[in-house]
């Protein structure tokens, strides 16, 4: 698909930041539209994935309102005693909408570490090492498919057990 097929009322293609900063750490990546779909399953379904090979990037609060990004396996959730462990600090959270998105320069539903307007940590679950992974793509409607240890590789991320199962 080229470029002015992604176009956007003549805005050009929304994931062109995206597709920068990819480029600029030599990272292989693929973007493709994607329908909207009502949950993970649905959207793992659409994409012909299971659950897990969705990746969650969030976006979490330091208490000096620093951030790092916690890439996380669609079927698993944040453990944060483990993820506070692995950071080495006592406090950490979820901000909210408006602060992610100051954060970030993306919005909820969109954010890739790839292209952030502020090159925070990134922490990745164990669990997405050796496998090929979809996740957020910068722009509704979008997602990016990349291999997790090259994306790894890439961002220098600290790779550890910091999620647990969903309950």
């Amino acid at each position: 698909m080229s470029s002015e097929d992604l176009s956007v009322a003549g805005h050009g293609d929304p994931t062109e930041r995206v597709r920068r900063a990819a480029s600029a750490l030599g990272l292989s990546v693929e973007i493709r539209p994607r329908p909207e779909a009502a949950n993970l399953p649905d959207a793992a379904r659409l994409l012909g994935l299971k659950p897990s090979d969705i990746v969650k990037t969030l976006v979490v609060k330091r208490s000096d309102d620093t951030y790092l990004f916690v890439l996380v396996p669609g079927d698993r959730s944040i453990a944060w005693p483990k993820l506070r462990a692995v950071v080495g600090v006592n406090k950490l959270q979820l901000p909210d909408p408006e602060r992610a998105l100051e954060a970030t320069g993306y919005e909820r539903g969109t954010i890739v570490p790839l292209g952030s307007t502020t090159a925070w940590p990134v922490y990745a679950d164990e669990s997405i090492s050796g496998r090929r992974v979809a996740m957020g793509a910068g722009a509704h409607g979008y997602s990016l498919f990349v291999s997790a240890d090259e994306l790894i590789a890439a961002l220098h991320a600290t790779v550890a057990d910091v999620t647990q199962p969903l309950t």
